[in-house]
C-alpha cells in the first residue's frame, strides 16, 4: 500500500516562495506518474504539476509555468515542488498523488476520468499580505 504524506506548507506574502514535499511509503515509485493537484473551495480540482519516475516527462498547467518546478528523488522515494514568485490565486489546499504506469498529462489532465491510485492528505497554502 502506497502511502503520501505532503509537507512545506502555509503562509506566505504575495511574491514569495514555498517548497512542497511528497514522501512516499510502503512502495517504490518504480514506473509512476506523481503529481501536485489543488483545490479550492467551490471549485473543481486542478492538476497543477506532474513528473514520471520513470522518464524526464514532465507537465505544468498554463497558470504556473515559469513560476512553480516539480523535480524527484527516486533514492529518498520523493516529490518536490517548487513555488516561486506566488500569486493570491495560488491559495488552496494542494495534494500530491501518484498512479502507476500512467502518463503524465493523464495524470495531470485527465484523472477525472479514472481512479488516481493513491493521495496524499492534503496541506493548506494560503498567499496572502
Amino acid at each position: 500500500q502506497l502511502r503520501l504524506v505532503e509537507s512545506g506548507g502555509g503562509l506566505v506574502q504575495p511574491g514569495g516562495s514555498l517548497r512542497l514535499s511528497c514522501a512516499a511509503s510502503g512502495l517504490i515509485l518504480d514506473h509512476y506518474a506523481i503529481g501536485w493537484f489543488r483545490q479550492v473551495p467551490g471549485k473543481e480540482r486542478e492538476g497543477v504539476s506532474c513528473i514520471s519516475t520513470s522518464d524526464d516527462s514532465t507537465y505544468y498547467v498554463d497558470n504556473v509555468k515559469g513560476r512553480f518546478t516539480i523535480s524527484r528523488d527516486n533514492a529518498q522515494n520523493t516529490m518536490y515542488l517548487q513555488m516561486n514568485n506566488m500569486k493570491p490565486e495560488d491559495t488552496a489546499v494542494y495534494y500530491c498523488a501518484a498512479d502507476f504506469k500512467q502518463t503524465v498529462f493523464r495524470l495531470c489532465v485527465l484523472s477525472h476520468i479514472f481512479q488516481i491510485g493513491s493521495w496524499g492528505q492534503g496541506i493548506q497554502v494560503t498567499v496572502s499580505s
